[in-house]
């Protein structure tokens, strides 16, 4: 049979599982020389840890082991990724568990005694068949963001976040989403969910700041009759709830040590016990957290576990505050316009030059949850077909020099100030600048440089 060859694709990472530690090293040797990123493990249990912590791109396991059977890891593989594929390595007699195992998933098996460049070869068929499933799948998921979310902005910020939203989407990870207030996390989160394996099961919000800790905990992981006074029936907490789906924890940073150390172990063994209880739950679930703090600042002053952290933040997504992203003021500002427009029947279509410049350069401390605010009420204020200025709150301030300094003004001074205000509000960004004044960049750089002068 055929060797592979150099050609095979480098730095493949493939995860090895196989209590026999002489096969396990000879299978290590043979792709290592083949350019593959090889993990080893003897133990089923490590290999559930590395499934949910680490991205691979085939996997390979004994089926019969002690603790652990290769069965369970094709599950957690599955769970991951249900395309990820997994090669089954059996020994003479356990030919129909492999069978089974492949109705249920595997990509294929081989029996012991075997030719390692056999079992070379099948792993180079399924990694050519992955690689295409998963560039097909990436594109779609993409071009889907892209084109078609409510993560409204064209900005190379928004579109770095929602490649990473594609990319994170259909892999079983805990994801951790950091940002400020009002920068959308909790929709973030909600389109992780749409284009995940999970899509079709519950996504689950929780506020974890809002609630005291008694609540919060009844909340998540349910209570039993007579666990508290009031509580006169079993309730099932939102962790069964979302079992097969997501369960979202916004404002992580504020839940108490005590629940984090029972968070904690339903990340890790996906395990929990109601409030009053004593029978242990299983429950399967993809949790996402956000924080609007830095949670290692909280480790740090030891209000935030370490162990936790890292269990969340397999992988993270930064949205980025409405001020850095400007350029896409505008777009939001029209996609709240309809919105409201349509919700309160009124037949404004348009934002007038003057107030979409005072949106432009406004600060935005709350961020696109603000600009909503604003948005919303400007429909309801807004008399006419166009949102005019006297729609929008005074505390936005203006971009327009007072009438009684105009009128004090030379042409000149009054460029001069228009240019100076226009730079003030966006931070220096020449380019917004421009495009608040209503000319182009280069022009506007030869101005700055002649009063500069």
């Amino acid at each position: 049979m055929k060797p592979m060859t150099s050609q095979s694709p480098p730095k493949l990472h493939l995860l090895l599982v196989d209590d026999d530690q002489r096969m396990r090293e000879l299978l290590a040797d043979v792709f290592t020389s083949r350019g593959y990123h090889v993990t080893a493990t003897a133990d089923g249990r490590e290999a559930l840890l590395l499934l949910e912590s680490t991205a691979f791109d085939t996997v390979i396991t004994d089926l019969m082991m002690p603790k652990v059977s290769g069965t369970e890891v094709l599950d957690a593989a599955r769970r991951r990724d249900a395309q990820l594929p997994v090669i089954i390595i059996t020994g003479y007699g356990t030919v129909d568990s492999a069978i089974a195992a492949m109705k249920i998933g595997a990509h294929d098996y081989i029996q012991k005694p075997f030719d390692p460049e056999e079992l070379a070869l099948i792993v180079e068929r399924a990694l050519a068949h992955y690689q295409l499933v998963k560039q097909n799948r990436d594109l779609t998921a993409r071009v889907t963001l892209l084109q078609g979310s409510d993560l409204i902005g064209s900005s190379t910020a928004m579109q770095e976040v929602k490649e990473m939203i594609a990319r994170l989407a259909p892999l079983e990870v805990s994801l951790l989403i950091c940002g400020e207030t009002g920068t959308g996390k909790e929709l973030a989160a909600r389109l992780i969910h749409k284009h995940s394996s999970r899509a079709t099961n519950n996504f689950l919000a929780i506020n974890c700041g809002a609630l005291s800790e008694t609540l919060l905990e009844s909340e998540l992981f349910g209570h039993e009759r007579g666990a508290f006074t009031g509580a006169v029936e079993l309730k099932k907490g939102l962790l069964e709830a979302a079992h097969g789906g997501t369960l979202f924890l916004d404002e992580i940073n504020s839940m108490p040590l005590s629940l984090q150390v029972k968070l904690l172990r339903v990340l890790q063994d996906g395990t929990f016990i109601r409030v009053g209880g004593t029978k242990e739950n299983t429950v399967d679930l993809r949790v996402i957290s956000a924080s609007n703090t830095d949670l290692k600042g909280l480790i740090a002053k030891g209000v935030f576990r370490d162990d936790l952290y890292y269990r969340l933040n397999i992988m993270a997504i930064d949205l980025p505050p409405l001020r850095d992203r400007r350029e896409d003021i505008a777009e939001l500002a029209y996609h709240f316009l309809n919105r409201y427009s349509h919700k309160y029947d009124k037949a404004i279509q348009d934002i007038s030059p003057r107030a979409l410049k005072i949106l432009t350069a406004a600060p935005w401390p709350g961020n696109v949850r603000e600009l909503e605010n604003i948005m919303s009420r400007a429909v309801i204020m807004e008399p006419g077909a166009t949102i005019t200025t006297t729609a929008l709150p005074p505390s936005l301030g203006t971009v327009i020099p007072p009438p009684v300094a105009a009128a004090l003004m030379t042409l000149e001074e009054m460029e001069r100030y228009m240019i100076n205000k226009a730079l003030a509000a966006t931070d220096g960004n020449r380019t917004l600048a421009a495009q608040i004044l209503g000319i182009d960049a280069s022009t506007l750089w030869r101005k700055v440089k002649r009063y500069e002068q």
